[in-house]
């Protein structure tokens, strides 16, 4: 998520009435970094027009803040028992995006969507395709800022014309808090939506968020669609040690027109590590024969080979292995009261097996990634703001938020003041309305019926880009 996810970052709620203020010390400020290199991570490249496309910036106005003298458990043991999405976090928590922007991510490898579309081959289709919802999750790798809770109401668009889409999303719920999204190309052969609501579990090391909601991609071209939910995404460590993420589960991606099923395995780590960001899975037709195995690991590469090829390389790999048994003291069984989970060391990169085809391969981050909330280029322009677009956006588009854009300029005070503004006039409104028996209406989207998975499903209404913005919320 995807996005989106689709972890415990992301929907943390902004409308929680208690209160951790004590926590919440905006004068902590990086001082491990020099002047030079602050001057550096607060670079802004203009936005200038090359070749008649808009190049964005590549660094964001300021460094991101350190949180080593805050601690999440000291607030997690306050609230054992409580909902989680009842709980309100530090700011210095936080990465200067919403959760809407953080879904948008979804889109940073498009390309692949429209090699699906040029593809002849149904198995072809289905191998981008499944390529396109394993790098959905990619960005998310060290990403273990929390993005801001989207207001209801709230809404983000992007237009990329250099990737060929234009995107929209909207709050559509706050308890239970649910994004809705839409997308489609530029040359109108493709349209991407969905909707997202993750199911929050504390296993006090870690926490679980089960993805639920529908994505579907619809190839008109092809007249095929396809639907999926992302996997479940764990993050270890959030009482004690160092932060790390994992995805594990099983995605099923459909093709409900052909019967095509894409069967993909996120490997939890294990004991030792060894299945740490592994994806295994496979393509079979509606007769359940396998047509290919698709392998690698979601932070790096994905790969196509033939089922046949491949179980001849898992034979002779396990007979290798059986050859050479470890030492009873080689390794060393964590005991379950250690205080960390240790995130295992990553394993040599993916062994591609002789015959293998490349699917997708991760893009590189920019070398000032660490100083920017580990953000990928194509998130480091998510919240890029100049006059000619703030002209045209909607008085709701996260972009506009006080308190996102004081964070990213490095004001950790007046974000955290606005933050707390903005949640209290979302509990007014709220109160006002309940007052009234006001239902809350959304703006762009509405609830429906999924036509292919038969669910419930928050549908895009359209309009969006006629820019009729005359009867939007004020939510800021």
């Amino acid at each position: 998520v995807p996005l989106f996810v689709m972890f415990f970052w992301e929907y943390v709620s902004t409308d929680s009435d208690n209160s951790f203020a004590e926590f919440v010390d905006t004068s902590q400020r990086s001082s491990e970094m020099t002047l030079t290199e602050q001057s550096s991570a607060a670079e802004v490249v203009g936005i200038p027009q090359e070749n008649g496309v808009k190049k964005h910036r590549s660094s964001l106005p300021a460094p991101m803040f350190s949180r080593n003298n805050f601690s999440i458990w000291s607030i997690l043991k306050k609230c054992i028992g409580l909902e989680l999405s009842k709980i309100t976090m530090p700011i210095v928590f936080n990465e200067p995006l919403s959760f809407l922007q953080r879904i948008t991510e979804y889109m940073e490898h498009t390309y692949l969507i429209n090699q699906a579309c040029s593809c002849t081959d149904p198995v072809k289709r289905m191998q981008a395709v499944a390529a396109f919802a394993v790098s959905a999750v990619a960005s998310q790798w060290e990403r273990t800022g929390k993005p801001f809770n989207p207001l209801l109401g709230e809404t983000y668009e992007l237009i990329r014309d250099d990737l060929g889409f234009r995107f929209v999303s909207e709050q559509v719920s706050h308890h239970p808090p649910v994004s809705a999204f839409y997308s489609e190309g530029l040359n109108k052969d493709y349209i991407f939506h969905g909707s997202i609501y993750p199911k929050l579990k504390f296993w006090g090391k870690s926490v679980e968020a089960e993805p639920k909601g529908t994505i579907t991609l619809e190839l008109l071209k092809h007249n095929e669609a396809y639907t999926w939910t992302n996997p479940t995404c764990c993050v270890h460590n959030v009482i004690i040690g160092k932060l790390w993420i994992e995805q594990y589960g099983t995605v099923e991606i459909v093709n409900h027109s052909t019967g095509d099923k894409c069967i993909l395995n996120f490997k939890p780590c294990g004991l030792f590590g060894k299945e740490l960001h592994r994806v295994e899975g496979y393509i079979q037709d509606k007769n359940k024969k396998k047509l290919c195995v698709i392998y690698g690991k979601w932070t790096e590469c994905l790969w196509s080979i033939d089922p046949a090829t491949y179980e001849a390389h898992k034979k002779a790999e396990k007979k290798g292995g059986e050859q050479r048994k470890p030492k009873q003291n080689e390794q060393a069984v964590k005991s379950e009261e250690d205080e960390e989970d240790d995130m295992p060391e990553v394993q040599e990169t993916v062994q591609v097996i002789p015959g293998s085809k490349l699917l997708w391969r991760i893009f590189s981050r920019p070398p000032n990634s660490s100083q920017m909330y580990n953000f990928t280029n194509f998130a480091v322009a998510l919240n890029e703001l100049d006059k000619e677009l703030e002209a045209v956006l909607a008085p709701t588009d996260c972009r506009l938020r006080p308190d996102i854009r004081s964070m990213e300029n490095g004001d950790l005070d007046n974000a955290g003041k606005e933050k707390e503004r903005l949640e209290e006039k979302q509990r007014a409104a709220r109160r006002e309305r309940a007052q009234t028996n006001e239902q809350w209406r959304t703006r762009w989207f509405t609830q429906g019926m999924n036509p292919y998975t038969r669910s419930l499903d928050w549908l895009y209404t359209g309009g969006y880009f006629e820019r009729n913005f005359s009867d939007c919320p004020d939510i800021y």
